[in-house]
Formats: structure tokens, sequence, C-alpha cells
């Protein structure tokens, strides 16, 4: 009976994302705690990035929920592809601890999600909160306060003497120093100046490391996967100012869609970026040749989309210096 009310809850939750483009939910994983006792609501939302760019703002979220709730902490927002079968559906999760210094029932209102220009609401929450409970039976002492202790400069002395020699040395090596940094002949300064090595050049001699060290050969997919994705994203954050290496697959290829890459080559790159997805997050296990493939089409794109300098041209270089 639980395997089929399941069943029915997930195929509900597709149904509705392929109506609404995107659910977002609140849960918490107690709804009791007592006084100074801490409980996590996972925010989420799950949604589909086909053809469009979808834009997605999580509720904002500051020190306290209201007057007798409080954050405590917020942890970063993690992206997950919930179905193998389909790359294009995405869920964002993220936690939040939170606390209560006062007994009673408060409600949680509604997060409120934008997905690009809608507003999504989730179902409000209920907390309880109780006191700690107090033996009433056992007897109540009262506080005992501090003792008074007569006040002696020379046993301060005697008990601090170390401390003393040691801050009076101190005070000597700073004020020979001082007077060294000042005296002391002035060194003309050298600029040094590094040349830039071009990002295409870093990528490909990356690639080449993770080739030869046949880690997909060994049974190490995910990592070999991982490491091309990362590569390639990197090399798109140098090479075009996208900020590849915080978003999904379809948000890069939605960036790229202004530049001057051939067709071709932007899906050999989206299909290397989706399938380190899927073994990434969904524990695909690609065939021998799919592996190279990835390689190779990593190591195409890059040269099809270098940037060549001329030799006439003097490339960009990082001056260093003290």
């Amino acid at each position: 009976m639980k395997k089929l009310l399941f069943t029915l809850t997930f195929l509900a939750g597709i149904f509705n994302l392929t109506a609404q483009k995107a659910v977002v939910k609140a849960t918490m994983d107690t709804n009791f705690i007592l006084i100074g006792e801490q409980a996590h609501i996972e925010l989420s939302i799950t949604y589909r990035v086909d053809e469009n760019q979808v834009t997605i703002q999580f509720p904002q979220i500051h020190d306290t929920i209201n007057k007798f709730v409080e954050i405590v902490d917020q942890l970063p927002i993690d992206t997950l592809i919930p179905d193998k079968e389909d790359p294009y559906l995405f869920e964002q999760i993220k936690t939040i601890t939170i606390t209560s210094f006062d007994s009673g029932y408060y409600a949680i209102p509604p997060f409120q999600f934008i997905v690009n220009e809608d507003t999504l609401e989730t179902e409000p929450l209920l907390i309880e909160v109780q006191t700690v409970p107090v033996d009433t039976a056992a007897a109540i002492f009262d506080i005992k306060s501090p003792l008074d202790e007569p006040f002696s400069i020379i046993d301060w002395l005697k008990d601090n003497w170390i401390y003393l020699l040691g801050t009076l040395a101190l005070i000597i090596v700073i004020i020979l120093l001082v007077r060294y940094l000042r005296n002391r002949p002035k060194e003309e300064m050298v600029e040094e100046v590094i040349p830039v090595i071009p990002p295409h050049i870093i990528a490909l001699e990356k690639l080449e490391k993770v080739k030869n060290e046949k880690l997909w050969q060994s049974g190490k997919v995910k990592q070999y996967h991982s490491e091309i994705s990362e590569i390639l994203r990197t090399y798109i954050e140098q090479r075009y100012q996208v900020n590849a290496l915080e978003e999904t697959t379809a948000e890069i290829m939605h960036e790229l869609r202004l530049q001057n890459i051939d067709t071709q080559t932007m899906n050999k790159l989206n299909k290397t970026l989706v399938l380190a997805d899927l073994v990434k997050f969904a524990k695909e296990q690609p065939l021998a040749n799919e592996n190279d493939i990835s390689m190779i089409d990593a190591i195409e794109f890059i040269n099809q989309t270098k940037l060549i300098i001329n030799k006439d041209e003097t490339p960009p270089a990082i001056p260093s210096g003290e």
C-alpha cells in the first residue's frame, strides 16, 4: 500500500511539473522541539529546462522568520537531477536550521519562490515549542556569591614577573626593528612581468593529463567525466566571461547561443556536459566509446573556439613585485 501511495504521489508531482513548469515545497523534519533545540526546513523546487531560460529566485531569508522563530544556519543551494531518463528535469534544494526560545505554537508562513516573473508559494508550516521539564520535588539552593580577596601588588608581581619581562623584551625588539627598517638602504623595485598562459593551452594540458591517467579504464568513470566537465566549464568561463562553474548545462548553452560557435560544435559540447551530469548525479554508466567521444569532443570544442593571437600582438602579462 505504501509503495502504491508513493508511486501515485510521484506521478502526481510529475503531472503538476509538466503543467506548471515548476513545483515548490517546504518540509520540516519535526514539528516539535524543546526550547533551544533545532529543526530543519528543506525548501525545494523542481523544474524543467527545455528551450527557454528558467530564472529561479529562492525566498529571501534573514535572521528570523518571526519574533519567536530564529534562523540558526542556511546551507547553500544544491542542484540534483531526480530522473536520469530526463536530463532536462532539475531539482534545487536549500536547507534552513531554525530554533526558538519561547514556548508555544508558531506558524511559519509560506515561502515565496520567483520563477521567471511568476510567484510560487509553499504550504505554511506549524511548529510546537515546549519548555524543558523541571523537577519541582528537588530542593532549591541559593547561588553563592564570589569571595573577595584583598589585592596585593607584591603577590601580583610574584605571579606575573615572567610576563613583565616578556613584554619588556618584546618592546625592545619592536623598537630595534623599527630603527633598522628606517635606516636600512632603499632597494630598487624590480618589476617582474609574467606572461599569461592562454586558457585554451591550460585546458588542453589538463585534458591531456586526465587522458593519460586512464581514469575510466580503471573504474573511475564519475571522476573522469567530472574532471572533463570542470575543465570545459573553467575554459568557457575564462574564454567567454560566462559564470559556467555555477550554472547548469542548459544555462551555459543558453548563454553561449550568441557567440560565434557553429551548431555542430555546440551540440557536441551539450552532449559532453549532459553526459557528465548524468554520470555525476544519476549514476549513468556510459559505454567505452562514449567515454572516448567525450574526451575527443572536449578537445575539439577548445580547438574550435580558442582565441587566436597574431604574432605581432603582445599577449597580456601580469606584473608582480614586492
